[in-house]
């Protein structure tokens, strides 16, 4: 057994030696070299972890270069983890290899892979096995052991969900749908710029609904921008050249582009005509199969690579589709449609009130009223009362062009459930502040889901979110509400959790509600689960953690790094356990503590863990964080990779830990 340990010891380090001796042919190497060794070895590193160990080596012998011995250690400091050590050595036989038949085992009752055969073994010995020797005799060397268990394939995050999985011929609101607000800012909504980028970065994020602020701009060129503010203004036909390049870069599921629209209908007339022109066949301008009476909305799976337009519309869709003439259109049953095509009577009378509290404005938009002037001394004029909140004001027209594109998305103001419930036909869509939609959530939570169980609501951010902040997005989500949109450019919680949700179904932007947000006769409720609850004990053992960013403060690579693992669902779910702090250490800190955790709605649930630098009592850097839903969950031995606030992968950075639930 000796001579054979021996021996692999040797082919061991022969390998290693192979790999690494033409870095040294010309002699030592200094740190630069190092690092370039380390990346053609594809060994992510965090460069203030490779400098700070490189520097106690070369602080050894008082020079600037390392030899072949000291880049081994090095390379060991950073890849052979104990916690790795300890796992591969209780199923190797002699603590230097691991046969087929052992890494069967391994899988089958430390990962829970449990249809593991040798044919398994075989292809991830073929995959993560550096040493040839090892590699042909179906075995798994410690160095193949360290890949594999850094591997996606060892993530938290279940592989099959990263493909398109759900079901996606149900009608569309039976999804939620990723949704962007203002997704022109890439700042705050007072000031800052809008751009081209917003729209692109959201497309590329897998949104699938995009809002588009047009207001009349000049030489008859609709812009984009928040209105009445000082944000700057990029050109609508350009936005929809950039939307027509990214739409489907990401998903292939249908795109929808939700226009607040404050422009003349001449203006909406040019916009109707950019659309058409520059989006071709991608845009949907009448029902699939030219069915008028529509009792249930298409599935996205129908709608595939076709861009949807939200906005107001006149009349029905089949007077729409005569005027379009659209030969497939059912036979007209009145002259309705040849009145408003005739007359343009697209003009309805609406109270200022409803006007300005309108989905069209999305309440986001400061109304400035100009003050009526004061009675001066000596003024004869006296001021005019201001609009009674009932008087009847002209609300813009709406170009029969631009209207004539909104086939499934028809714009329609909330009035009540009870109105909806009465007059609301499948292809109206409702938009609700988000003030006003968590009131309903508080007191009017079943009638509110029996909305979403039928129609496609919207919630955007209250209008005095100057800083572009966001709501927590799971409180309208845990009601069923499709479009939750959020201002994708803000980075924090909010976000997190809007990227964690949409990273299911494959990142394409849809995930399949759960049965009880779906069905019309349902009694669920938040904060009343009843026999809708499946209850989930979920263990989380924190291992440890690897190359965490350091903290801004260290001079070195320190961090006092500590973990805190919280659950956003129903409010009973809601949860926040907080591990210990690790003094000085964000290379390789180890924990070694249990969480437990009892969630009554695991379908409607979030996990988020970040880490955090302690850097006072009082006050906590943070350094990562990875957000997923916890029926996503891998259990087993899992590495947690993390994200910057921005929800860019740190590449080095992870977290260790087992996962077990039932």
């Amino acid at each position: 057994m000796s001579w054979a340990r021996s021996f692999l010891n040797l082919i061991s380090l022969t390998w290693f030696w192979s790999v690494i001796q033409n870095d040294f042919k010309t002699g030592n190497i200094d740190l630069e070299g190092c690092m370039r060794l380390l990346e053609k070895m594809q060994i992510p590193f965090d460069e203030a972890h490779v400098t700070h160990i490189f520097k106690k080596t070369v602080d050894k012998h008082s020079g600037h270069i390392i030899s072949m011995e000291d880049f081994k250690a090095i390379y060991r400091a950073i890849v052979h983890r104990s916690e790795f050590q300890e796992l591969f050595r209780a199923y190797s036989p002699d603590g230097k290899i691991l046969p087929d038949s052992q890494l069967i085992k391994f899988l089958v009752k430390e990962q829970f892979y449990t249809e593991a055969t040798e044919a398994t073994a075989f292809e991830l010995i073929s995959k993560y096995e550096p040493i040839d020797e090892v590699r042909k005799k179906k075995q798994m060397s410690f160095e193949g052991f360290v890949r594999y268990m850094n591997s996606d394939e060892c993530s938290i995050f279940k592989s099959q969900h990263k493909t398109i999985y759900q079901d996606m011929n149900q009608p569309l609101c039976d999804y939620f749908i990723s949704s962007s607000h203002n997704t022109y800012l890439i700042a705050d909504q007072l000031m800052g710029p809008s751009h081209l980028w917003g729209y692109t970065s959201a497309l590329l994020k897998g949104c699938r609904c995009l809002e588009i602020d047009c207001w009349d701009g000049s030489n008859n060129e609709p812009v984009v921008y928040h209105g009445h503010t000082l944000t700057s203004k990029i050109p609508f036909r350009s936005v929809i050249h950039v939307i027509d390049k990214y739409a489907f870069m990401s998903s292939a599921y249908p795109l929808v582009l939700s226009l607040e629209n404050h422009c003349s209908p001449k203006q909406q007339e040019v916009m109707a005509n950019c659309l058409k022109s520059i989006l071709g066949d991608k845009l949907l301008s009448s029902p699939l199969g030219g069915e008028t009476e529509m009792t249930r909305l298409p599935s996205p799976e129908a709608l595939k690579f076709k861009v949807l337009i939200k906005n107001k519309k006149v009349g029905t869709i089949e007077e729409g589709m005569l005027r379009t003439g659209d030969t497939t259109a059912a036979e007209a049953t009145d002259t309705g449609a040849e009145t408003v095509a005739e007359t343009g009577a697209e003009t309805e009378d609406i109270s200022e009130s409803e006007l300005l509290s309108d989905e069209e404005t999305d309440d986001t938009t400061p109304i400035y009223r100009s003050k009526s002037p004061s009675k001066r001394k000596g003024d004869r004029r006296t001021s005019s009362p201001p609009p009674s909140k009932k008087s009847k004001v002209k609300k813009p027209k709406i170009a029969i062009a631009l209207s004539d594109l909104v086939v499934y998305t028809k714009s329609s103001k909330f009035v009540s459930f009870e109105h909806s419930l009465e007059n609301q036909k499948c292809y109206e869509n409702n938009s609700i502040g988000e003030a006003k939609a968590r009131k309903f959530v508080k007191h009017s939570a079943k009638e509110f889901i029996s909305h979403t169980t039928r129609f496609i609501t919207r919630i955007y951010p209250r209008g005095t979110r100057m800083t572009s902040s966001n709501y927590n997005p799971q409180e309208f989500w845990n009601v069923g509400c499709q479009m939750v949109a959020l201002n994708f450019q803000t980075p924090g919680t909010q976000m997190e959790l809007q990227d964690g949700k949409f990273l299911d179904n494959g990142g394409c932007g849809y995930v399949l509600k759960p049965e009880f947000l779906r069905d019309r006769n349902t009694t669920f409720t938040p904060k009343n689960v009843g026999a809708y609850s499946k209850p989930m004990s979920l263990s989380i053992r924190l291992i440890s953690g690897h190359q965490l960013p350091p903290s801004s403060l260290s001079k070195t690579n320190k961090a006092d790094p500590l973990v805190q693992i919280e659950i956003y669902g129903v409010p009973e779910d809601q949860a926040k356990k907080k591990s210990s702090v690790v003094k000085s250490n964000a290379l390789c800190p180890k924990w070694n503590e249990t969480f437990s955790f009892n969630i009554q709605v695991p379908e409607l649930a979030m996990i988020r863990f970040c880490v955090e630098d302690e850097v006072s009592l009082v006050n906590n850097e943070f350094l990562g964080q990875y957000t997923l839903p916890v029926l996503s969950l891998n259990t087993g031995y899992r590495n947690i990779p993390l994200l910057t606030r921005e929800g860019i992968k740190i590449e080095s950075a992870s977290l260790f830990a087992h996962i077990w639930y039932y």
